[in-house]
């Protein structure tokens, strides 16, 4: 990165999303227990905290949650939240049960994770910050009546919404190893919000839908991008990928705001074993968006190997920032979670890339070709 680059990147007015509380009550989730507070010591330990303005997330109320939500389904996740309630049957009409669990003061975080993107969405609105991130969103296979995937609440949902207040045209772009189904599905009628998605696709992966053929209904047709993958991609093909999409959502569809979903189980190392990618070739998705100069929203997601997720977003909020950080990881409370090397940087490992050249090229030139239908 040139140095005017770097110069022209701290000059970023960012917002971060942080309280104590807000990183407790994440660390709760049983799928990612203690992630919150890994990713936050990191960033601290790195320094970054000092070049952003700590913004305190305000729990999002149940009038908040039902612009997206419905009644029905937040009257029940209240309701047996309170007591941890595991053998309530409505449950399993509202998709809680097996892969999102039942406990007490799960409303509370699902109002901390959706207050937390409004609230950052809220200071891009009012033109506090270029930059807004909140690591511990991004939750994005929730429907408004239904949880899915670990996902409670649609916080990311909740950031466009707020968005659309002021912006006429958001771009949704989710670079997760899962497809953003639930962002999806809540703007596959409408021209104002484009969301792009690159994913595995897979019989049998969850959550099964995102084919390139899938591209929106009514007057959102061609408004919504599938970027369908195999397993084994890295860096370098990815951003390929990426840029040759990216270049022409910007174009035709010219966004005023972008929610960016940054989800790590791509990286190299997570158990989804999957993707082969590193925080590098993410940074480097990154950095193409924020090129754009456009109010940003960023979003975590996905991340199993805690470590390397921790890792990710540390190097993420570097880029952010237009800061080099040590190789070296700084001594902090989770310092012995990053061993044996105790190094910022993931190595690829050495599985297959199953994405050949000429079906990428076509999956490129298809979506290419969609996106000349978008008026």
């Amino acid at each position: 990165m040139s140095d005017d680059h770097n110069l022209r990147n701290v000059k970023r007015n960012v917002d971060y999303i942080y309280s104590p509380e807000y990183v407790e009550i994440c660390d709760s989730l049983s799928k990612v227990q203690n992630r919150a507070s890994m990713v936050h010591s990191l960033i601290e330990a790195y320094g970054l905290t000092k070049y952003m303005k700590i913004l305190k997330p305000q729990a999002a109320s149940m009038e908040q949650m039902a612009a997206f939500h419905t009644g029905s389904y937040l009257e029940h996740l209240h309701k047996i939240s309170q007591d941890g309630d595991n053998d309530d049957p409505q449950s399993s009409d509202f998709g809680l049960g097996y892969d999102c669990p039942v406990v007490e003061g799960i409303f509370d975080y699902a109002a901390a994770v959706g207050g937390a993107s409004l609230t950052a969405a809220q200071s891009l609105v009012d033109g506090k910050c270029d930059v807004a991130i909140n690591w511990a969103g991004g939750w994005h296979h929730a429907k408004k009546d239904e949880a899915s995937g670990f996902c409670y609440v649609n916080d990311a949902v909740l950031g466009i919404l707020k968005l659309r207040e002021k912006y006429d045209r958001v771009l949704y772009i989710d670079v997760d190893l899962h497809h953003g189904d639930g962002v999806e599905d809540a703007f596959t009628f409408t021209s104002k919000v484009m969301t792009v998605s690159l994913h595995k696709f897979s019989p049998g992966f969850f959550p099964g839908t995102g084919d390139v053929t899938d591209t929106g209904l009514g007057k959102g047709r061609w408004y919504t991008v599938n970027v369908p993958l195999e397993d084994g991609i890295g860096d370098d093909r990815y951003y390929h990928v990426f840029t040759s999409v990216m270049q022409q959502v910007q174009t035709m569809f010219n966004p005023e705001a972008v929610v960016m979903q940054l989800g790590a189980d791509t990286i190299a190392g997570d158990p989804m074993c999957s993707f082969n990618m590193t925080p590098v070739g993410i940074g480097r998705c990154l950095q193409y968006v924020l090129e754009w100069e456009l109010p940003t929203l960023l979003l975590g997601g996905g991340g199993y190997n805690l470590a390397n997720t921790a890792r990710c977003w540390v190097y993420l909020t570097g880029t952010v920032l237009g800061q080099s950080l040590a190789s070296e990881i700084p001594d902090h409370e989770f310092f012995t979670e990053y061993g044996p090397d105790y190094s910022l940087e993931i190595s690829p490992s050495c599985r297959p890339d199953r994405n050949e050249a000429q079906h990428v090229d076509r999956v490129i030139s298809t979506v290419r070709a969609n996106l000349k239908n978008v008026v």
